[in-house]
Order: C-alpha cells, then structure tokens, then sequence
C-alpha cells in the first residue's frame, strides 16, 4: 500500500479493502433475498423466531447484534478515549446532529413525503427518533472513521436515547403536529423499555469488547492483540450482520413482498434523510475544520439509526402488523445499502480532507472485516 506524505493510502478504494469488504454490498444482497424467501417459504417461521425474545427483539435477531457488534467495540483502544472526550467541538457538534437536526429532518421529510399515510409517517418519525447505537460502529470502521471516537458517540447516543427517547417522541408525534395544526399521534413507551434495550444491545458487547482487549494486552501484549487477535475475531462482526439481516427480512419478508408500492413510498423520505444527514455532516465537519477520521465518525454517527429499537417501539404501540411496525422494518432495507454506498463515498471524499497522524489514525485498515 502506498502513502502520501499526510498518511493517507493512495491505492483506490477497492484495493484498500479485503475480498469480504470489497464485495459486501453483493453479501447484504443475498442475505436480503435469502431472508424474504425464508420469510415467504418457510410456514411457522416468523412464530418461531419470536417465541423468545431479548429487550423485545427476537433471540436470534439479538445473539445476531451482539456478534455483529463484540468484535468492533474489541477494537477499540479505551486507554485513548480521554484524547477524544476533551474534544468538546466535536461532541457537541454530534448532539446537535443526533438530537436536534436529525429528529427535525425525519419529521419534515415524513410529512412532506407522506401526508396521506400516517401510518407509515408515525413510523418513519420513530426511525428518526432512535439514534444508532449499533451498525455505525462497522460503517464507521469500514470508512476508516475513528473507532474510539465512534465507540464514544454511540455511548452519548445512548445516554440520550433513555433520557430523551419518550419525551421527543411526545414532542414530535403530540406537541408539534399540534401547534403546526397537523394530525396527532400518541407514542406511549417507558423509559425502561428504551434502557432495557440499550443496555442489552450496546452494553453486553462493550463490557465484552473492553474485557477482551484489557486482559489480552495484559496477557500478551498490543503487538499481539492488534496484529494476531483482533484480525482472528474481525470477521465475525460481518458474519453477524448478514446473519441479522436475514432474521429481520425473514421475520417481514411476506409484509414486503406484499406491499412493494408502499415500501416504495417509505423508501423515498428514508433515502433523502440519509442523504441528507450525512452529506450536511460531512459539508459541516469539514467547514469546522475536522479531520477526516473524526469528520466520518460523527457523519456516520448522525446518518445511522437505531433500527431495532424503532421496530420493537413501533410494534409494541402499534402492533406486529401495523404500518408503523412496517416503516421500521424497510429502514434496515434501505439504511444498509445506503449506508454501504455512503462508505464508499466516504473514502473517495477521503482526499478533501486533512489526515490525523497520530497513532489513533486508522488508515491502514478497512476495519470490520480485519
């Protein structure tokens, strides 16, 4: 791999990634098809995956997450973490992303792109209102972002996620529509219902990863842990996503194929918001002066969603079968290929920016897969 003089790989993207990495987009393709054909196929399917659950998600869907997201936060070097908390400028910048725009941008695209479907506007402001504590962490590492940076936001996410959850829900769904004359919906959910889940799917696997790297540099070492083990453990994270995703397409795959025009509809105000979210995050980042590791972090952080806690929200309101449960079933199957495609974007926008040289740079490594 050759470098510039500011650390920065100048071979193309694709050569910077691993075979895994390279061709993921085609892997979350199949893995799609894979799991609506299982969910159209397969009689009893959806009552078996459900017949036990975690923080109300599916026991498979949740063992899924915790694979896809132990290797990642095992990653992380959280005896450099102080380095990226004395960063006010950038935390600050990512709250206002997460909790004051992004909720904002879901509610107005929703009802200007659905105003005669409620259903699917209520679900679709849910979406907006669960900040991703869980994909952005393998986004993040494939686009080369700061992991410890990364693995931070994900924490504030979810710190606001249980104090702000039910109440932006009351906001946007009862107060606004009110005082904007629109239609009103009611969002009734428990503060320990957003933290149950919280601490479940972000919680175990960051005590996990943190052991894990703890004692296996007391053990044997950062040269071992980071040059032997983590490269052993990398490819699991992928594993567990494409396993998550087939679970999820399985549990509504007939729900989908049923309704194509109206995932359609629902696909349309997700793209923009995705779009949107990261595109602005990395046009301010920039504008502030950010480095690329920490410009991605923050963008991916702002972008993503927290797609299971919306479904489990949605469906435990609404019901398994409403339209609301519906929308939060199409974000995952529009957020992962947009957010893989935003990957890519990443990297190639990669040269507009400034490179961090410090040790915590991460330009070598594609991330997940390693």
């Amino acid at each position: 791999m050759h470098e510039n003089a500011s650390g920065a790989s100048t071979d193309p993207v694709l050569q910077r990634l691993s075979t895994l990495d390279r061709f993921l987009p085609v892997w979350i393709g199949v893995a799609m098809v894979v799991g609506l054909l299982l969910g159209r196929l397969v009689e009893g399917l959806d009552d078996a995956l459900a017949a036990v659950e975690v923080g109300s998600v599916s026991l498979p869907i949740a063992i899924g997450l915790l694979i896809m997201m132990y290797p990642v936060l095992a990653k992380v070097r959280y005896d450099e973490l102080g380095h990226v908390t004395s960063d006010g400028r950038m935390l600050v910048t990512s709250i206002v992303l997460n909790w004051v725009l992004g909720p904002a941008l879901m509610f107005a695209l929703a009802w200007l792109l659905l105003p005669d479907l409620p259903e699917y506007r209520t679900g679709l402001i849910i979406v907006g209102l669960a900040r991703c504590i869980a994909m952005v962490l393998i986004w993040n590492d494939l686009a080369c972002g700061d992991r410890e940076a990364a693995a931070i936001l994900v924490a504030i996410n979810a710190v606001f996620q249980i104090l702000a959850f039910a109440f932006l829900g009351y906001f946007y769904l009862e107060l606004l529509p009110g005082w904007l004359g629109l239609d009103q919906s009611a969002l009734d959910v428990s503060v320990w219902s957003i933290a149950k889940s919280v601490l479940v799917f972000l919680g175990i696997p960051l005590l996990a990863g943190y052991l894990t790297r703890t004692l296996g540099e007391r053990a044997k070492g950062r040269e071992w842990y980071e040059s032997t083990f983590l490269p052993r453990i990398g490819p699991t994270a992928l594993y567990g996503l494409l396993f998550t995703i087939v679970l999820l397409f399985a549990l509504q795959g007939d729900t989908i194929t049923s309704k194509p025009l109206d995932v359609a509809r629902i696909a349309i105000p997700l793209l923009a918001y995705f779009a949107l979210m990261w595109g602005g995050s990395m046009l301010l980042t920039k504008a502030l002066g950010f480095d690329y590791q920490r410009a991605t972090a923050v963008s991916f952080t702002a972008a993503g969603n927290n797609f299971e806690l919306a479904i489990a929200v949605a469906i435990g309101v609404f019901g398994v079968t409403s339209g609301q449960a519906l929308a939060g079933v199409v974000g995952p199957l529009i957020e992962v290929p947009a957010l893989i495609a935003l990957v890519y974007v990443s990297l190639w926008a990669r040269r507009f920016f400034h490179e961090r040289t410090t040790p915590t740079d991460h330009t070598t490594t594609p991330g997940a897969t390693r």
